[in-house]
């Protein structure tokens, strides 16, 4: 694996790529039309990653609404993903060598699961992903974890012509953009286009 070159900044601009997703269909980041909300999770499977991305799907359609094209990139194998991601409406991209992880400067810690702040989303995403497991709906993520279970979330939103116009970097496994976060941050991003009409 590739050492982490360090943080993206806004202002900073990501070189174009068309990433592979699970699915077979590439996920051009950025977009050339529209923003692109790039989030790194963990593995598949894993159960609060899980819990927020059922957060996304609930208010996708509001997402797409206002520009943005979702692109989450987990440190799992496509095979491993395609089992738990079949149902998800946007790209899903495999990076089980975490050269992207590395690239864009997004680490695992400790922290992720010893924060405090991260407890109580920990232990309502096993209790709401056991549920999931026994009703069917889910299945158990793999109990070897080539990645490592330590992850730590980032968020990114990316222009069309590359430029990140907001990053977050997670201090625990929770530490991540809600979906009004995201939403506030595309409709800032787009005043001024707006403006300059």
């Amino acid at each position: 694996m590739r050492m982490p070159r360090g943080p993206i900044r806004p202002g900073s601009v990501v070189t174009a790529r068309r990433l592979s997703t699970v699915s077979g269909g590439p996920a051009a980041v950025p977009d050339p039309e529209r923003l692109v909300h790039l989030q790194f999770r963990r593995f598949a499977g894993c159960p609060v990653c899980n819990l927020h991305l059922r957060s996304v799907v609930r208010r996708h359609d509001e997402i797409e609404a206002a520009g943005v094209r979702e692109v989450v990139v987990f440190h799992s194998p496509a095979g491993e993903l395609r089992a738990h991601t079949a149902d998800l409406p946007f790209a899903v991209v495999a990076d089980p060598d975490k050269r992207l992880y590395a690239e864009f400067g997004v680490e695992s810690a400790p922290r992720a699961l010893l924060a405090p702040r991260a407890w109580l989303p920990v232990a309502r995403a096993l209790v709401t992903g056991a549920w999931q497991v026994l009703r069917g709906r889910e299945r158990l993520p793999a109990s070897r974890q080539p990645g490592g279970r330590l992850g730590l979330p980032a968020d990114f939103l990316i222009a069309p012509g590359g430029r990140v116009l907001a990053a977050r970097y997670g201090s625990h496994v929770y530490d991540q953009w809600p979906v009004d976060e995201l939403l506030r941050l595309a409709a800032e991003a787009a005043k001024p286009a707006a403006e300059a009409r």
